[in-house]
């Protein structure tokens, strides 16, 4: 399970650091990929995986499903982490996330989130259109809208 936030850069090479608590349980190779929001996420062969199962659940016959599916396939890379806990960022999912230096990477419970710096304070709680940041954010009043979802 991937939790906590860590502040880090990328360097000159497009390589990411991988947090030492991500390391082990990403192993050797991952898939990093866009997401629905302006960040990154860096996911272990075998959760990624099971996404590709959601997507293939999807109906072919439904054009906004294939365009799903694209949208994530055309994006994932298969990325090696190296003997440093490093890992290359191609330069197109750097230019997708906004990333130049500075870093926001999180644990989010299966997979990890890669934030440019800029995009983590402006948009990672940001909803229809409002500025808001973690301070802001009513948890209880969030947790009883997804009650439909049986969280």
């Amino acid at each position: 399970m991937f939790v906590g936030k860590y502040q880090n850069s990328i360097d000159s090479k497009s390589r990411l650091i991988i947090p030492a608590k991500f390391r082990e349980e990403l192993g050797g190779r991952c898939v990093v990929a866009q997401s629905l929001d302006k960040c990154l996420t860096i996911s272990t062969l075998a959760e990624w995986e099971k996404f590709l199962e959601e997507l293939k659940a999807l109906p072919r016959s439904n054009p906004e499903a294939r365009m799903i599916r694209r949208y994530f396939n055309q994006s994932a890379a298969t990325c090696d982490v190296d003997k440093q806990g490093r890992v290359t960022i191609p330069q197109e999912l750097k230019d997708y996330a906004g990333i130049t230096k500075e870093l926001v990477t999180i644990g989010n419970i299966d997979n990890i989130e890669v934030w440019s710096k800029e995009n983590w304070e402006k948009d990672a709680f940001a909803q229809a259109g409002e500025d808001l940041t973690a301070a802001d954010i009513n948890a209880s009043e969030i947790a009883e809208k997804l009650e439909k979802f049986n969280f």
